[in-house]
């Protein structure tokens, strides 16, 4: 069984996080400027054991593409070009900012940490894995 690995991607930077070998816990990794992306995941899977990438999917409040989605197609295509035989999945990443932000105030972080954005988009790539698991772990129930 090999980790999960979630990219909140964002026009400039992009959140990383990971599971745990055994896919139980979802860890924040690093924020890494988009550009560099394929140059990190290509490192990364390397060394690491990967089964899966979620790609957060950007939507608005009535489930259409909202206007990132435009930066998002083209990044998960080369995706799907770099590692062919990787799976990719698309994760709903609607109000994981918001959450983000709320759980840096209910952690007690100051109002300068809660300002560091790199720390909010690895906070929402966190929380979309770890949806992302929940939503998986439920729909196999079924």
């Amino acid at each position: 069984m090999g980790r999960i690995l979630a990219i909140d991607f964002g026009q400039k930077r992009s959140g990383i996080a990971v599971t745990d070998p055994f896919q139980l816990i979802a860890n924040s990794l690093e924020t890494v400027p988009s550009k560099d992306l394929p140059a990190f995941l290509k490192a990364y899977l390397e060394r690491e054991s990967v089964e899966c990438i979620v790609v957060g999917e950007p939507k608005d409040l009535q489930n259409h593409d909202s206007d990132a989605s435009r930066f998002v197609e083209p990044f998960v295509r080369r995706l799907k070009t770099m590692f062919p035989e990787m799976q990719i999945e698309r994760y709903d990443e609607r109000f994981t900012s918001k959450m983000a932000f709320q759980s840096m105030i209910d952690a007690g972080l100051g109002k300068k940490r809660r300002q560091d954005k790199a720390l909010v988009d690895a906070i929402s790539a966190t929380i979309m894995l770890q949806s992302f698991m929940e939503f998986r772990k439920n729909k196999k129930q079924f």
